[in-house]
């Protein structure tokens, strides 16, 4: 009997519902199950429509192989595609020889609250349609369950049979249409628009070789403003999903199950040997009908993840960040600037522990620290004291997390992560729970990716896994952004607000707080708080100190990947608008319907005269009355931005 947790719904289905195919998530409707189909049938087909009709996902089994495809509103986001298991003996799961022998379906509504989140509130609602299946060849069970939300489209395989099983390799594909792009990346690298076909070769002799790019991948269609991410969720004792081109298939990406971790620095793994009944992650392809609605539809990846994990969530605390210098001084101070301008933590990065160069002792602090003191000081302020912690400083976590817990450390930020193969998998997910037993959040830095695992263990409360700010990347590498990575996620990108490197204008800066999702957000890269004295010359400053990092609701208003984005996101009754521009000057005309009645205050940070470079752009600030019948007119300089307030008068 499979067990309901790994087998069912991110809730878990009853026994009843699995023996039955009665039985939903608790506290949702069933309106439908399935009669089983017999083994003798060859043929098969059957499609899973999103409750309000927009979005339909179909499983089709044809001459006994198992193929896919998805639409929204008519139009293909994937056309035909295979759908498959490879195991290490060379058993290919769906690919012939492929029976049906149970069917169910049946419809969810429920809504469930986030410990914190884009909204206050998600609201998880699809029709599942399922199919138990038999390999006759060698008699193994196992399943694919397929889903349709109105936000997406999402499916994933489960292994039935009692015992163990390795899986060398998902032989699933993504067909597109003809003149899609995909927007590929690897590692750390940005984004590059290209045919399925053409992702470039990379890799070294250590890492896994070949056009190869990460998740999350969004694809642009020839017409309609048809736009997808695929993302997956629900990663657990199972490698990192990478996509690939295919020789000969212009259209076609193949799923490519990573065997080599990230940097090529630890034990290769080219099977991953799992206990069954065991499910894959789930492949999502959030879906939008317009770049904007894309945006909108990321919680599809949280849907998919299992439900908070932890009885007691009282003590995450979502919030601002300031990285401080070596030295107990610098703390001190942080401390103060963080009192004084609305943030909740302070962070000691790199070098704080040790000998201070990437030392793998990271429980003694450097003399120029006094760690219990700073620590002291910020607790009686009501500040976090967050600690950087290399990856090879993290072997035992849970002596290490426990030590941290005792001194009364808020969190963890881990580096040089490793993400891809099983193990690397389990080792991160180990972090996260043991960091949790210890009531500390944690984020994991550089080449690591998402996969809902923040629902089930909300102290997980952000990871990077994208080229940087701190690397003063291009406007268009920003406005690409909010489409791509952060659709799969939160993202720790650090706002590098008055930066004379940046390539864009402050205002574009200020902005990323409202459009990026990022719970715990860093502000003002490696400055110290006396750059910040005067702060005549810092008019963004009181944006920051007033915008919060998570949200009761969120609307993107406007967007178009790597061209320009718009979003607005409420917390109690102030609504917080920013919007960034890639290198053109725009002006966009946003209506404000999302506002209540009554009239309202926009405080407007925009860009003013243009400076020689970007960052020269000084920042404007100015206030009118709006009302929800306005259509905010917002200019913005080449790689510029601007931020509103919007406050009830």
């Amino acid at each position: 009997m499979p067990d309901p947790n790994a087998y069912g719904s991110p809730g878990g289905l009853s026994r009843r519902g699995l023996l039955k195919g009665a039985a939903v998530t608790a506290g949702a409707a069933a309106l439908g199950v399935g009669s089983a189909v017999t083994a003798a049938a060859a043929d098969a087909r059957v499609t899973a429509t999103a409750p309000d009709g927009s979005t339909t996902i179909t499983m089709s089994l044809t001459g006994g192989a198992l193929s896919w495809a998805a639409e929204r509103r008519g139009a293909t986001v994937v056309d035909t595609s295979v759908l498959g298991l490879r195991l290490s003996d060379g058993t290919m799961l769906g690919r012939s020889g492929t029976v049906v022998t149970k069917y169910q379906h049946w419809t969810v509504d429920n809504t469930w609250t986030p410990v914190y989140g884009r909204n206050a509130t998600v609201r998880d609602r699809y029709q599942e349609m399922r199919w138990n299946l038999q390999d006759t060849a060698t008699r193994i069970n196992f399943s694919v369950q397929i889903r349709a939300y109105s936000s997406g489209v999402a499916f994933r395989y489960v292994l039935l049979d009692q015992g163990t099983a390795t899986v060398a390799d998902e032989l699933t594909t993504f067909v597109f249409p003809d003149d899609t792009l995909v927007y590929s990346a690897r590692d750390e690298d940005p984004y590059n628009p290209v045919a399925p076909g053409a992702i470039p070769s990379t890799g070294t002799s250590t890492t896994d070789t070949g056009p190869l790019t990460d998740l999350p991948l969004t694809a642009t269609y020839a017409t309609g403003g048809l736009i997808a991410c695929v993302c997956e969720s629900s990663r657990v004792n199972f490698p990192r999903l990478m996509l690939s081109s295919v020789p000969g298939r212009p259209g076609t990406l193949a799923a490519y199950l990573m065997e080599h971790t990230g940097r090529g620095a630890d034990t290769v793994q080219t099977a991953s040997t799992v206990t069954t009944p065991f499910a894959t992650p789930w492949r999502a392809v959030v879906t939008g009908s317009t770049h904007a609605e894309l945006v909108d539809n990321a919680e599809l990846v949280l849907n998919l993840a299992p439900a908070t994990a932890l009885t007691d969530t009282s003590w995450i605390r979502p919030g601002k960040a300031l990285r401080c210098q070596l030295t107990t001084a610098a703390g001190m101070a942080g401390v103060d600037f963080a009192v004084a301008r609305g943030l909740q933590y302070i962070e000691y990065d790199g070098g704080w522990y040790g000998d201070g160069n990437h030392s793998t002792d990271a429980t003694k602090p450097i003399p120029e620290i006094d760690l219990p003191a700073v620590i002291s000081y910020a607790t009686s302020k009501g500040i976090g004291v967050l600690l950087y912690v290399d990856r090879r400083a993290a072997h035992s976590p849970d002596s290490l997390f426990g030590l941290y817990g005792s001194w009364g450390v808020a969190g963890v930020k881990l580096g040089f992560i490793n993400d891809g193969t099983q193990a690397m998998t389990n080792q991160i997910t180990n972090w996260v729970r043991t960091a949790a037993k210890y009531e500390l959040l944690i984020d994991l830095h550089d080449n690591v990716r998402p996969f809902g695992y923040e629902r089930t263990y909300p102290n997980w409360i952000t990871l990077e896994g994208v080229r940087g700010n701190e690397r003063f990347p291009t406007a268009s590498h920003n406005v690409t952004l909010p489409f791509a990575r952060n659709i799969g996620g939160p993202m720790d990108y650090t706002i590098c607000y008055g930066q004379s490197r940046n390539q864009t204008t402050n205002a574009h800066q200020m902005a990323m707080a409202a459009v990026y999702y990022q719970p715990l957000a860093f502000l003002y890269w490696y400055d110290s708080p006396s750059k910040y004295a005067n702060t005549a010359n810092w008019p963004g400053l009181p944006w920051f100190d007033a915008i919060p990092a998570t949200w009761d609701q969120s609307r993107t208003l406007a967007g178009s990947i790597g061209q320009y984005v718009a979003v607005a996101r409420r917390k109690g009754t102030t609504w917080y608008l920013g919007a960034m521009t890639n290198e053109s000057a725009r002006t966009l005309s946003l209506p404000l319907s999302f506002l209540g009645s009554g009239t309202w205050t926009a405080t407007v940070y925009a860009d003013g005269t243009p400076g020689t470079s970007a960052y020269q752009t000084p920042v404007t600030v100015s206030t009118r009355t709006v009302t929800s019948a306005t259509a905010l007119s917002v200019a913005m300089a080449p790689s510029g931005g601007q931020a509103v307030i919007l406050k009830p008068s």
